[in-house]
């Protein structure tokens, strides 16, 4: 999974000037960043993102110059140098790809930025599509063009102020995954007892669908008490959650998947719930615990792609 998230708020605060948009299409062996990374450059120098975690970037910032100043969009391969592998190359003895292109119509039209920041505010995934023949960018897919898959950011919604969770929100935090700490019950949900989240006070329903969780978010009960957990749940089946799972034993759950039977979900559905939420690795106290889901919502992550 691409971040790209920065590079993104940034192309629409910059938005009017001249700018380049180095992209990664491709990589061999041990490259340092994944296919479909961004950096952003300004006219006057400025930039966010890496295409290369600082190997080639200056480079690639000379050739976003020249973009700049009129150069068409162009594809450049860099592996490891011959000198200064610094310099130009990749020490790690990977291979990239990257196309250098002019944000305009003639590249990637400023538009889209806009377009991937909605999609993204909302919960969906953007697809862009761009001809390398053309270095043209657009919405959409096509046959032989490179594609561009930005997904929302990651986010864990977890359901109960509890001790776990006062765990499991600087875990994910760690990851890159942004934590929401959902919970209508205000003596638990305090900023003392969370002070780096988000806190929700909604109803977990309510909240959760609000939020329009997608494939980039993760919805972990946690409160023990069926009259949160239970429209928590239904809330994130009823959406294309990315990672869903409930905490408790295995006859806790048993009884948790009766009680959503008879709400109407089927087997199907209730297979998307990992219960008892997390990794089986013999964790023992609220820390291990957290640790245990927090492996388990990247598992799930991970096994969608």
């Amino acid at each position: 999974m691409n971040d790209n998230g920065a590079v993104i708020r940034k192309a629409i605060e910059w938005r009017g000037a001249p700018m380049a948009l180095a992209t990664v299409i491709s990589t061999w062996g041990s490259a340092p960043r994944p296919r479909g990374s961004h950096m952003l450059v300004h006219q006057d120098g400025r930039l966010e993102g890496s295409i290369s975690g600082g190997c080639v970037e200056t480079d690639v910032l000379q050739r976003a110059a020249e973009v700049i100043a009129g150069r068409p969009a162009h594809v450049h391969r860099y592996g490891v140098a011959d000198g200064d592998a610094w310099d130009v190359g990749l020490p790690c003895g990977g291979e990239i790809a990257v196309l250098v292109q002019p944000v305009s119509d003639a590249g990637f039209p400023p538009h889209l930025f806009d377009l991937v920041a909605k999609a993204s505010a909302v919960g969906r995934a953007a697809t862009l599509a761009t001809d390398l023949a053309t270095g043209q960018t657009r919405e959409g897919d096509g046959e032989g063009a490179f594609l561009n898959r930005y997904d929302p950011p990651r986010r864990l919604l977890i359901v109960g102020a509890v001790q776990i969770a006062q765990s499991l929100v600087p875990l994910a935090q760690a990851i890159g995954v942004t934590p929401i700490v959902i919970d209508p019950r205000g003596r638990f949900l305090t900023a003392e007892r969370f002070p780096n989240a988000e806190l929700d006070d909604r109803w977990p329903d309510d909240a959760i669908a609000a939020r329009h969780p997608g494939e980039s978010t993760a919805v972990v009960t946690l409160s023990h008490d069926i009259k949160i957990d239970d429209p928590a749940l239904t809330a994130a089946l009823n959406a294309p959650t990315g990672y869903i799972a409930a905490l408790g034993s295995r006859r806790s759950h048993a009884a948790r998947l009766d009680r959503l039977t008879a709400a109407g979900f089927d087997a199907d559905a209730l297979a998307r719930i990992d219960g008892p939420a997390g990794l089986d690795i013999g964790a023992i106290g609220p820390a291990e615990i957290a640790l245990s889901i927090t492996a388990g919502m990247i598992a799930g992550f991970n096994a969608k792609g």
